[in-house]
């Protein structure tokens, strides 16, 4: 790794650690470290989350939607404005694999985006949100 590509790790370190300061709330699931030594966690099975750790997931960060017919996005063009479903200032969707599991704000590290998670959607709200 290049010395530039270490002091930009560790800015993003910097933001995340304050960042984590910030944190009011709790999980309401089991800590990873609880799932991965393999504790007893509802059920009494022994749970190996090894065999999961490597699967790929899409993760997106939403600003917003509209609905719009074809004839007008045929006549989209540079410089074009399209009018989503939310006002500025308003906190973004955090999907994984489609599904909402955050909201959060936009930050600049480095001249570079990233998201700071302001609010994590519980397991038990995912749930009923998939029906």
């Amino acid at each position: 790794m290049s010395d530039s590509d270490s002091d930009v790790m560790d800015e993003w370190a910097e933001a995340m650690a304050e960042a984590g300061g910030e944190e009011d709330s709790e999980p309401e699931s089991a800590p990873l470290e609880d799932l991965e030594s393999g504790s007893d966690v509802g059920g009494g099975e022994d749970v190996n989350l090894d065999v999961i750790l490597d699967i790929p997931v899409t993760i997106s960060m939403e600003i917003g939607r509209t609905d719009i017919n074809i004839r007008n996005l045929l006549q989209l063009n540079q410089g074009s404005v399209v009018e989503l479903d939310r006002l500025a200032g308003e906190p973004l969707d955090v999907l994984v694999n489609g599904t909402l599991i955050a909201h959060g704000e936009v930050v600049v590290v480095n001249e570079k985006f990233g998201i700071r998670l302001t609010d994590v959607i519980s397991p038990a709200e995912r749930v009923k949100n998939l029906k």
